[in-house]
């Protein structure tokens, strides 16, 4: 019996293959259970075109089994079978693909499509197992053939009896080495996880000999164990059975099954797409966000399946970082694999997929919006600083895809509300759309600087997340409407009567708000009367586009440069303190220090800012009590 060669390009390419193309050993299984589904597929197609063969699905399987003893894996099927020219051919020629030559030959369009597609799977094998054996006899041939091989060093084929048509594969497992342990691929509980994580919709039977315990024949408290032939697959896959078959409770069992959650999703996206590319979806909107996903370690993705088997875990480019919390899997025929099926190539159908998932989450999210308000609120209270953060990034490119999913709460409505419905409540001498920026609604509501808003009748929306304010820079304008904060030194709302009073009273008392401006120094930009404050006395109001919230959350951030926004200290010239400002003017500079620091101070701490010296503002406070 001689040995042949493999007709490639040897030793190193096997090599290669067996230690570079796959990243994870457990592949190799899901490899040799697509090889065996595609022998079985080959008969379905041969019985299309042959009367004298009838395809009956309930007698083809493919089976699994584990020998602990001799530490061989058999992976058998009732497949097509194969001659030795076959053997050669597909077995000693590597990166052949016989599925592939098949599938071109045939042309296959009907939705049993062909899955393996470039020849290298089979010998993944080597990457568990020493010495690989294929004993096949081809339908229509009453010979058999056993293909045997230990590697790189070559293989043999020499005739061998089998009964019935198919393929065997009997895999010699590696013994357990300190680094590795083999032993795993013959545990029953690891071979049936292996398949259902890979294998679970391969269309056929795949059964294995489960070991099960029963009371003993005869006995009350003894037990035996038996083996039983099961089915460890689900061969149907949800996605491909019709929408009107399937109930709320199907989706959410398959939710729970895939473990996508530990929570019950919101809401479910069932795609059948059929066009430019072909594949089904399902996805879901969890109703809480996973406990990691707000950190750095989080990695979006959905399942991706080519046609049934799993190719990879988690897909990041299905999905754009702003939905990435979105849960699921794709499957499609369509997808340009890469040798070891692990990997897309980065190509057209790729991109349709992607552009497409995106647009259904988009929408499904805005009927949520629409139609199930209340559910809405829920995912925005888990997701919709995401959201937020999808504005913001890159630029703004995303914030016309997202700008109408954003909710924030409103002064008046007392409930989180959309830029839409602020906008279409706008009196028609509202110029801006108004906001104010703080740690709490709480905090929000005190805010000296939201009076005259207020008191105009004006709805403000209240920004508490630290990415509001970045968000809204990138949207700019909505529905022609620019938003404003509360603190801007412009508001565009100022009564005439107001306007000529803070005017007149800046301009009777320039000499004293200069003053007080070159007692502060740097720390602000001007010191004016204000025409926003009704009944507080002095706030912080802010020139350009860096505002004091924003100046708190830039400083916060590691390796934060001494960023500062343009303060401008505003000054109530209808409050008894300014009385008190312009005596001590006149009568007493050193009170005015005295005063000016301590408005300043209170200015700080109502921003929520920290005091410069607390200790000189305690002891400035002592010197006003006594």
């Amino acid at each position: 019996m001689a040995k042949k060669q493999f007709k490639a390009e040897s030793k190193r390419l096997l090599e290669m293959m067996i230690n570079s193309i796959y990243t994870q050993r457990e592949i190799f299984l899901r490899e040799l259970i697509s090889n065996a589904s595609d022998a079985i597929d080959k008969i379905y197609y041969k019985a299309l075109t042959d009367d004298q063969l009838v395809f009956n699905k309930e007698d083809y399987y493919i089976k699994v089994t584990a020998d602990k003893a001799n530490r061989t894996l058999t992976i058998s099927d009732t497949g097509i079978g194969m001659t030795q020219e076959e053997l050669e051919n597909n077995l000693g020629v590597i990166a052949k693909s016989g599925s592939l030559a098949f599938k071109k030959e045939n042309e296959l369009k009907d939705g049993h499509n062909i899955i393996g597609q470039f020849g290298v799977g089979f010998y993944s094998a080597f990457m568990v197992a020493d010495v690989v054996t294929v004993i096949s006899k081809a339908l229509g041939s009453d010979e058999a053939f056993k293909w045997e091989s230990r590697g790189a060093d070559g293989y043999t084929i020499v005739p061998c009896e089998k009964d019935a048509v198919g393929t065997e594969i009997i895999l010699k497992i590696k013994e357990n080495t300190e680094e590795d342990q083999y032993d795993e691929y013959l545990e029953e509980y690891r071979l049936k996880a292996i398949i259902k994580k890979y294998s679970d919709f391969i269309r056929y039977p795949i059964k294995m000999d489960l070991k099960g315990r029963r009371p003993k024949e005869g006995s009350e408290n003894e037990f035996e164990d038996y083996y039983e032939e099961q089915t460890v697959n689900s061969m149907v896959p949800i996605w491909r059975k019709n929408k009107n078959e399937l109930t709320a409770a199907d989706y959410d069992n398959f939710y729970t099954e895939k473990r996508y959650g530990f929570d019950k999703p919101l809401k479910h996206i069932h795609i059948s797409a059929d066009g430019a590319v072909v594949y089904q979806a399902i996805l879901y909107i969890p109703e809480n966000p996973p406990f990691d996903y707000y950190t750095k370690e989080y990695e979006k993705g959905l399942e991706l399946y080519s046609n049934g088997v799993l190719i990879m875990n988690k897909c990041s480019d299905l999905l754009p970082d702003y939905f990435s919390f979105v849960k699921g899997m794709v499957d499609s025929e369509d997808l340009s694999l890469n040798i070891s099926r692990e990997m897309l190539q980065h190509d057209r159908q790729l991109s349709l997929i992607a552009k497409n998932i995106k647009n259904k989450i988009k929408s499904q999210l805005q009927s949520l919006l629409n139609d199930e308000r209340e559910k809405y609120e829920q995912f925005y209270k888990s997701f919709g600083r995401q959201l937020k953060y999808g504005v913001y990034s890159d630029y703004g490119a995303n914030k016309e895809v997202l700008q109408d999913l954003l909710m924030f709460y409103s002064s008046k409505e007392k409930k989180l509300v959309t830029l839409d419905e602020y906008v279409s409540r706008m009196p028609e001498d509202q110029k801006y759309i108004y906001y104010a920026s703080g740690e709490s609604l709480e905090r929000i509501e005190k805010l000296p600087q939201t009076e005259l808003v207020a008191d105009k009748g004006y709805e403000i929306l209240y920004f508490t997340d630290d990415i509001d304010e970045f968000a809204i820079k990138m949207i700019m304008t909505y529905k022609d409407k620019q938003f404003r904060s509360v603190s801007s030194g412009d508001l565009g709302i100022e009564s005439d009567a107001n306007e000529n009073q803070a005017d007149a009273e800046e301009n009777d008392n320039k000499d004293l708000f200069a003053h007080m401006k070159d007692i502060l120094k740097d720390k602000v930009k001007h010191v004016k009367a204000s025409k926003r404050l009704k009944t507080h006395p002095v706030c912080l109001s802010t020139e350009g586009e860096l505002t004091i919230e924003m100046e708190k959350i830039l400083k916060a951030m590691p390796n934060a440069q001494d960023v500062k926004a343009d303060k401008v200290l505003e000054i109530n010239v209808n409050h008894e303190v300014f009385q008190s400002l312009k005596a001590a003017y006149e009568q007493d500079k050193e009170k005015l220090n005295l005063y000016t620091n301590l408005l300043y101070n209170q200015a700080l701490l109502i921003e929520g800012l920290p005091i410069q010296d607390p200790v000189e503002f305690t002891n400035d406070i002592c010197k006003i009590m006594v």
